[in-house]
């Protein structure tokens, strides 16, 4: 592979204080370097590189990270670059590593490449480490595949495919969109181990906005799991491979199942969203076919269908659907449903149909958001438990 084929991008906003140093030392392992200016108004970045054949290219305003990375694509794209690694200007990821993505783009020249932050270092944000456990989860739901740092910023994306998806995340929610996005068009994710630095908080600068940003990221999960429900198949950019059942794990059931549990999600995380999910969908009156729909959006989001399954047995008839009748009955009228028989629920719950519907619409989710909690507390306890003894 051409190595004037392979480009780092860099996207900065408002770093006068790091990207200079971080531009020179990224061109000291590669040799098409490209800082695109998402519309900085500390410093003129072009100023900086006056004499340098580093390439600047600027926005007119601040448009976000993700549509910096976007017209870094095109950039690269537009003068024949095969691949683009994106490196943050914060200065927080060691330039050096870029030897590393370039020894892993000639060996998977057609993933995306994800270098998956060392966690263990001084100074790493909790909230950093919860963030991307929960973005794991995400995209674990979305897409069914494991990695281990969703919202690494050092990545390598081959510039052909990654152009043709359909991306409108224009922030820090590109990020997560273009990895679920990417496997849906048949795109392999592979990860590598890179070090980084983070400075003491009072010297840190960030400009993630815990707020909006986090809103953003929440209605793009949304968004594309509102996808991910349709029975429509994604468009295919990469050819799918042929993966055959063996065949001999027929004879052997519990080899089998072993097998078909494997690609479910076990961790605690993975668990407790299941349970949310069958939760919800438990409570709501979905007559005779509750089994069937909890199978199936546990299928369609990658979730266990095991805890999505058996958690449902906990909202049978009667105790909660009359819990949601008495509420909705309450919300529709104003006073407290009295001639109501327990004992013959399954004569005359078609009456209250449309309480059983309001009521559940505000209990399913208070129900799930306690069982996730519950789930997950419990599991991390087990799991705690296992590690000790080991």
């Amino acid at each position: 592979m051409n190595s004037q084929q392979i480009w780092c991008a860099i996207p900065v906003y408002n770093n006068s204080a790091t990207i200079k140093s971080m531009a020179n030392s990224c061109r000291e392992y590669i040799e098409r370097v490209l800082v695109v200016d998402d519309g900085s108004t500390d410093i003129d970045i072009k100023s900086l590189f006056i004499n340098s054949d580093i390439t600047v290219i600027s926005h007119d305003h601040n448009m976000g990270k993700g549509e910096a990375i976007k017209t870094g694509l095109d950039y690269v794209r537009e003068h024949q670059g095969t691949h683009m690694i994106t490196i943050d200007a914060d200065g927080q990821h060691i330039p050096e590593d870029i030897l590393k993505f370039i020894t892993a783009i000639e060996k998977h020249p057609t993933d995306i490449i994800i270098g998956c932050r060392d966690f263990s270092k001084d100074n790493i944000p909790a909230s950093s480490k919860f963030g991307r456990r929960f973005s794991n989860l995400w995209l674990r739901i979305e897409t069914g595949r494991k990695c281990s740092d969703t919202q690494s910023g050092f990545r390598s994306y081959p510039v052909a495919t990654t152009s043709q998806l359909k991306l409108t995340g224009n922030k820090y929610d590109f990020e997560v969109e273009v990895l679920t996005r990417a496997i849906w068009a048949g795109l392999k994710l592979h990860e590598i181990d890179i070090d980084v630095h983070y400075p003491e908080p009072d010297k840190r600068i960030t400009h993630f906005d815990k707020l909006w940003d986090n809103v953003r990221i929440s209605l793009m999960h949304t968004r594309l799991v509102a996808r991910l429900l349709l029975p429509i198949p994604h468009k295919r950019l990469v050819p799918r491979t042929n993966e055959k059942l063996d065949v001999s794990l027929l004879k052997h059931p519990i080899k089998l199942l072993r097998t078909l549990l494997q690609h479910e999600d076990a961790s605690p995380m993975g668990l407790a969203a299941a349970a949310g999910i069958g939760t919800f969908l438990a409570v709501l009156p979905l007559i005779a076919c509750h089994t069937i729909v909890i199978i199936y959006v546990a299928t369609r989001l990658h979730l266990n269908k095991i805890m999505a399954i058996a958690i449902q047995n906990l909202y049978a008839p009667p105790l909660v659907p009359f819990l949601c009748i008495w509420l909705g009955y309450f919300i529709r009228n104003g006073e407290s449903l009295t001639n109501f028989d327990l004992t013959a629920f399954g004569e005359v719950w078609k009456i209250f149909l449309i309480d059983w519907l309001i009521g559940s619409l505000i209990l399913a989710p208070i129900f799930a958001i306690i069982a996730t909690i519950v789930v997950y507390v419990v599991c991390v306890k087990i799991e705690n438990k296992q590690g000790s003894r080991l």
